[in-house]
């Protein structure tokens, strides 16, 4: 069953790309223009910095300053992206090497399989360090956005977090594959066919084939003579 490991490895490595991309991603919140007087400019923000840009193509950034001046749901994102990043990039070294097509270290099925589910279950906590600050950034957003007092700028959610959503389920699915490839390999393991193969006679050619060979009648004369 190589081919599901291999799934679960393109899938795992092609999630971890995009949440790599969604932590950099400068749009995870857009500004709204629904109820805005202003709509010449916009402005975003992801984890890390502000961004604003106008319609004559003035484009400005500015990071934040003091890690303790953000909200507390911030500072928990930005360490579960990073666990998520780092947890994705180990996934990935294990998950390889329990390719059954990479002749990497110990070829053995059964070994293989448990290397692939370690690196299954590395993706699946990768992933879901990445799926809870992107969604709990977006239940922000969207709570802001409906509430009719809050009196900052409302925003709306930005193609980050949509890539980030898409990297945390490639990532999830992938390790999931690579559980299920560690299944196949213990079955694999306790299948092998039992082949049974009949000892050669002690007796010679000649003395298989004496019953054929000699008269019945004899055999009787000779076996009454020796009692």
């Amino acid at each position: 069953m190589s081919g599901v490991d291999t799934v679960g490895f393109v899938l795992g490595v092609s999630g971890w790309v995009l949440t790599a991309v969604c932590l950099a991603n400068e749009e995870w919140k857009v500004s709204t223009l629904d109820g805005s007087v202003i709509t010449t400019s916009t402005i975003y923000e992801n984890l890390w910095k502000s961004c604003a840009s106008d319609s004559t193509g003035v484009y400005n950034c500015r990071y934040f300053l003091s890690l303790f001046g953000l909200s507390n749901y911030v500072r928990a994102s930005q360490a579960l992206m990073i666990i998520s990043i780092i947890l994705g990039f180990l996934a990935g070294i294990v998950a390889l090497l329990g390719l059954q097509c990479v002749k990497v270290g110990s070829s053995d099925p059964l070994v293989k399989g448990k290397i692939a589910l370690a690196g299954g279950i590395t993706y699946i906590m990768a992933a879901l360090c990445a799926m809870v600050p992107v969604s709990w950034y977006a239940f922000k957003i969207t709570m802001q956005f409906y509430d009719l007092f809050y009196p900052g700028t409302k925003y709306e959610i930005g193609a980050g977090l949509y890539i980030g959503w898409a990297g945390s389920s490639l990532s999830l699915i992938g390790g999931i594959l690579l559980c299920c490839s560690c299944k196949s390999a213990n079955r694999k393991k306790g299948n092998y066919p039992v082949s049974y193969q009949l000892g050669r006679s002690v007796l010679g050619p000649a003395s298989r084939k004496w019953g054929s060979e000699l008269d019945d009648s004899n055999y009787n004369k000779s076996a009454r003579g020796t009692r």
